[in-house]
């Protein structure tokens, strides 16, 4: 599979000749969002405190450690499951022009149609590796939406090679995990019928 670095503020000719199932590491700004973020901008209209155009959003809540005067430490930053957020997120991609959205697991058609109408990316964050994710966490430059707790604050970090991060949806709406999911089940038919042909022998 191919490996790209990308590094914001992310233009749609960045994207091109990315595929699903390649491999993305990223330089710069990424900006933690969660359920509640979507849902105040997408069902009550308020307009989020960070520019995430042509930026980068991370489905995550993140573990922070707070030194006082507005200095944190990243302490674990492991991906929320970002299925939470498919109601929201064709809206949220149209309203905010946000490029790379990170998170654990695939997302479903409208992400996917975000990506494509749009130019986006979805990315997976392999599973338990927060900590290792934090690590690539040079600094935390802000947080936003305090009120609304550790997890749900909008915690926007700079990032050096931020990665693995595989890439679940392109930006011409070809999902991996649907398509592999297609490939199992048409393998899964093939494997059956030679069971059943030696259980029928057997008998």
């Amino acid at each position: 599979m191919a490996k790209h670095i990308l590094t914001t503020p992310i233009q749609v000719s960045d994207l091109e000749g990315i595929k699903a199932g390649d491999i993305i590491y990223l330089n710069g700004h990424i900006t933690t969002c969660r359920d509640v973020a979507h849902r105040r901008l997408v069902e009550y209209g308020r307009e989020l405190p960070v520019d995430v155009r042509n930026g980068a959003i991370l489905h995550a809540g993140p573990i922070v450690r707070d030194h006082g005067d507005d200095k944190f430490e990243m302490i674990s930053v492991g991906p929320t499951t970002s299925m939470r957020m498919e109601k929201f997120e064709y809206e949220f991609v149209k309203q905010t022009g946000v490029r790379l959205i990170v998170g654990k697991g695939g997302m479903g058609p409208e992400t996917a149609r975000a990506c494509k109408d749009f130019g986006a990316l979805h990315c997976v964050f392999p599973a338990g590796n927060a900590v290792l994710a934090a690590t690539e966490v040079e600094e935390i430059e802000s947080a936003n939406w305090r009120e609304l707790g550790m997890p749900e604050t909008l915690w926007t970090c700079r990032v050096k090679e931020f990665g693995p991060l595989i890439v679940s949806i392109d930006a011409e709406g070809n999902n991996y995990f649907e398509n592999k999911k297609v490939e199992y089940n048409a393998k899964k038919e093939e494997v059956l019928e030679e069971i059943y042909k030696h259980v029928s022998f057997i008998k």
